[in-house]
């Protein structure tokens, strides 16, 4: 797995939750188990069911061996709530030995902006330290690099309101050891004022659902949202402070574990969730996805090639966006949950992706590796360009088919856009062309010597990049190019 991991070309590595958890009594009743682990009873230890014999050996074992193949671990934390849920839920510690540890409504309710029952209090003292004491532990034992904390409004509440000065915060920024880690907020919680989106302190990275929706709907949907397509590839400035833009801030992601995977993204209109035994009523509802022809599998040619373009496309567009590109680790292989959205139950081959590749899965998996190492080569540079002392001498301007710049009535009335991004005033330059549309696109290009990096028409990338002969380029429906010069 370190091999694969390596030869696909990402830097770090985050692990779903993997301090102990129990499993909630409604899915013992149905035979099921929290595959997920989002249900955590004790934020110091590692969950045996990951290890063979001691769980805290093997932990630093693989943190060791991850650091030493140049990977970077970041744990998916969970401490916005325990496995003790609500009133008629389990004891564990807390309910009995500090009540505080949770927030309680005015007639002593519990508070359940979490969805998990209860929900806790970080303006407490004793459960601040405990969270504290957690999170160094975790980098001075196990040497994390980072986390990930999940529902993190939850974290800068006070009642029923967000704070992002306020005790957590504070203390993770005068924290020697944990203000030196990777913080990445997933900035929202179910309670009031819970979507915090844009609103974390300096220094801390926000996963951008935005992003994730608004390419969803511009590939799926024939170019919907164009202007905000435009402010999310450029990293969500309408979002993040100026002085962190365009690269510490944005997490941009197509698909998380908690969501269809990027297979069942293009395969699926409909969430397919009766497995998890509610009815299929659990799950997002709103997943901007397409099936392109027929729910689920087919061996439509046509179908499968469409699809295949459209992942092509999202992951192509993710690669060449501003901020940190997300990817789910079973998307590499095109691995499908057969349409369920809510895996967190399924402990079986719903959630478990196969190693066996077939030659689509095969050439996929390439190509995923491939445009990740052209992001590496051509955009990076780029994003360090925009980020340096010289940022205002650089060039970004979108331009319709023509060649012409936008204006401010075609946001509204275009679909198909170039972007084209120069770094100086005469230096390198690359052009973003998308066409979401079923026709056929001819963009007018600047008169320069041009090499197309990637065409997502095709399964797979050349290298070296091909010089094109024309000061034009078609794309065909449904796709993308990345053009590249020099001059």
């Amino acid at each position: 797995m370190i091999e694969h991991f390596k030869q696909l070309g990402v830097t770090t590595l985050q692990l779903m939750p993997v301090t102990a958890a129990v499993d909630e009594h409604h899915l013992k009743q149905k035979k099921l188990t929290n595959f997920w682990g989002y249900n955590p009873v004790a934020w110091f230890a590692p969950d045996n069911r990951f290890a063979v014999d001691d769980p805290v050996t093997e932990m630093k074992t693989m943190v060791r061996e991850l650091h030493r193949h140049g990977f970077e671990v970041v744990l998916d934390v969970v401490y916005n709530h325990t496995a003790e849920s609500g009133e008629p839920g389990p004891v564990f510690h807390h309910k009995l030995l500090d009540p505080l540890f949770y927030l309680h409504g005015y007639e002593g309710e519990f508070q359940n902006f979490t969805g998990c029952g209860n929900t806790v209090d970080l303006s407490h003292p004793p459960a601040l330290k405990t969270v504290m004491d957690s999170l160094r532990y975790w980098i001075e034992e196990f040497h994390i690099d980072g986390f990930r904390f999940d529902l993190a409004a939850t974290l800068g509440r006070r009642g029923e309101s967000f704070d992002n000065a306020g005790g957590f915060f504070h203390s993770v920024y005068q924290d020697p050891i944990v203000s030196q880690a990777k913080l990445i907020a997933e900035p929202w919680d179910i309670g009031p004022d819970g979507y915090q989106l844009g609103h974390f302190p300096m220094g801390w990275l926000e996963c951008n659902d935005k992003y994730r929706d608004t390419l969803r709907s511009y590939w799926h949907f024939s170019g919907q949202g164009l202007g905000e397509f435009a402010t999310r590839i450029m990293g969500s400035r309408d979002l993040f402070s100026a002085a962190v833009w365009p690269d510490k801030s944005s997490v941009n992601y197509i698909a998380y574990h908690d969501g269809y995977t990027l297979q069942d993204l293009v395969s699926y209109q409909h969430k397919h969730n009766l497995d998890n035994g509610e009815g299929n009523r659990d799950g997002h509802g709103d997943n901007r996805s397409c099936n392109h022809g027929i729910e689920g599998e087919t061996k439509d040619s046509n179908i499968v090639a469409l699809r295949e373009r459209q992942k092509r496309n999202l992951i192509a567009s993710l690669m060449f966006s501003f901020g940190v590109p997300h990817l789910l680790a079973v998307d590499s292989l095109s691995h499908s949950q057969k349409g369920n959205n809510n895996a967190y139950c399924q402990d079986n081959p719903i959630s478990w992706p196969t190693w066996q590749l077939a030659e689509r899965e095969s050439d996929f998996l390439s190509w995923m590796e491939a445009i990740i190492a052209l992001r590496k080569v051509y955009m990076m540079p780029l994003i360090r360009a925009f980020s340096g002392p010289h940022r205002h001498t650089n060039r970004v301007v979108w331009r319709k088919q023509s060649g012409q710049p936008m204006e401010w009535q075609d946001w509204e009335s275009k679909q198909v856009i170039a972007l084209h991004i120069g770094v100086g005033e005469k230096g390198q330059e690359l052009i973003f062309l998308a066409n979401p549309t079923s026709n056929n696109t001819k963009f007018e290009l600047p008169n320069k010597p041009w090499r197309c990096l990637v065409d997502t028409r095709l399964g797979h990338i050349e290298s070296p990049a091909q010089p094109l002969g024309e000061n034009d380029y078609t794309l065909i429906s449904h796709s993308m190019a990345i053009l590249f010069s020099d001059k």
